[in-house]
């Protein structure tokens, strides 16, 4: 959903903005040292991701992440999981992606040329390459900003780049890559299933380092985001249909960067609905809030979950590993709550890093749904004084619950 971001005031009188308190500040500090580490238009770095843009499709850029200096800590460039485990904020998120420089080229998602080659190395290596980049100017320094993606730094366009050091290939990825028969679809689950995170399998799938031979073509890179968590997704989903329900009524809370979550899992098939809202300071418990809501029952969706979009799947996700970890199903309503903490948008990792925080806490347990609710209520309006009342009545999960008849009520 849209979230109305403040809008940068300057340094405040307290100096917390010189003490790395502020993103913009962090996007600023990162900038300059880009700009100072750039003197010429040719450098050498560890590139860390490629890039593709979706502007123009079928006409889309290109480009390679790189970091203006090389550096033994690269990788930290990108690694959303690793933010989260450590628990960085939003400053130092802030600051390693500002400082990545986009070298990128405007090519048609389905030319070969040596410079694809290039980023389906950079995707496919386990860790960041050395390579030489010849810009045709010096980076413009901006930072963009979106709500699927981590954000990127200064971009410019590329004349020329090559790797200079062999890219460390596992051979699970080198694999897949050469079998041109075996479907993205089927690539991305085995190596999901051999503990390559959503975030590597991504960049392969953008890269058309995937699927067979007439299929494969640049894919704007958040559409392939979205992609790859709905692939694993349905995949998972197909497994955890043939456990047997969960025997109470669980409820699980926690936060990642100001986004906090609340889900409640229901006894029943496997049903998934999320509300996300955006909560005020100080918002008065009697006013309702405007909400984006998506939902799909046993048999999935027929289209895209056009309100809620990417966030939608990266928190199905969280939660249906952690089902899978516990080896049942259920009807699940996730609730996000937006909160002033956060910000400046970083990307739908962090919806799928706060709902995986939020199911790694130890559950509350319910022996029945009005027990369940009754908490949830309170729990809301104690930390964010929100009145749960409004979402609720709306849910079409709840509805469903309450409406529907159980195959047993025929049984005599």
């Amino acid at each position: 959903m849209q979230i109305p971001f403040a809008q940068h005031k300057g340094y405040d009188p307290l100096g917390l903005c010189g003490k790395g308190k502020c993103p913009i500040c962090a996007r600023n500090n990162a900038l300059f040292k880009v700009r100072e580490s750039i003197k010429s238009e040719e450098f050498t770095s560890d590139a860390v991701s490629p890039f593709v843009g979706r502007f123009g499709y079928p006409n889309v850029n290109l480009g390679i992440l790189a970091p203006p200096e090389q550096s033994e800590d690269a990788w930290l460039y990108d690694a959303p999981r690793h933010w989260s485990e450590e628990n960085f904020d939003i400053p130092k998120i802030v600051d390693f992606r500002s400082s990545l420089l986009n070298s990128r080229l405007n090519l048609n998602i389905k030319k070969r040329i040596k410079f694809l080659e290039i980023s389906q190395d950079i995707a496919m290596s386990s860790k960041p390459v050395d390579v030489e980049v010849e810009l045709y100017e010096k980076p413009k320094f901006t930072l963009n900003l979106d709500s699927y993606m981590a954000p990127t730094g200064p971009n410019a366009r590329l004349k020329k780049a090559s790797i200079t050091e062999n890219p460390k290939i596992h051979t699970k990825v080198y694999k897949v890559f050469e079998d041109d028969d075996l479907k993205a679809r089927d690539a991305v689950n085995y190596l999901y299933e051999n503990k390559f995170d959503e975030n590597f399998l991504s960049k392969l799938l953008s890269v058309g380092a995937l699927g067979m031979k007439k299929g494969r073509r640049l894919v704007p890179t958040r559409w392939s985001i979205t992609a790859t968590d709905d692939i694993i997704g349905k995949n998972l989903i197909r497994e955890i249909k043939d456990f047997n329900a969960i025997n109470s009524y669980y409820s699980f809370f926690g936060s990642y960067l100001g986004n906090y979550y609340l889900i409640l899992m229901f006894p029943e098939v496997w049903n998934y609905e999320l509300f996300e809202t955006y909560v005020p300071q100080n918002w008065n418990f009697s006013k309702p809030l405007s909400y984006s809501t998506d939902y799909e029952d046993f048999y999935g969706r027929k289209g895209y979950a056009e309100t809620t979009a990417g966030g939608y799947y990266t928190v199905r996700l969280g939660i249906l590993e952690k089902l899978k970890e516990i080896k049942r199903q259920a009807s699940v309503l996730a609730l996000r709550f937006i909160t002033d903490e956060y910000t400046m948008p970083l990307g739908v990792f962090v919806t799928r890093e706060a709902a995986r925080k939020a199911v790694s806490n130890k559950p509350i347990e319910f022996s029945s749904k009005e027990l369940l609710i009754k908490y949830a209520q309170a729990l809301i309006r104690r930390k964010l004084n929100y009145n749960l009342d409004f979402i609720f009545k709306n849910s079409t999960l709840l509805k469903s619950i309450n409406q529907q008849d159980k195959l047993v009520k025929f049984i005599k």
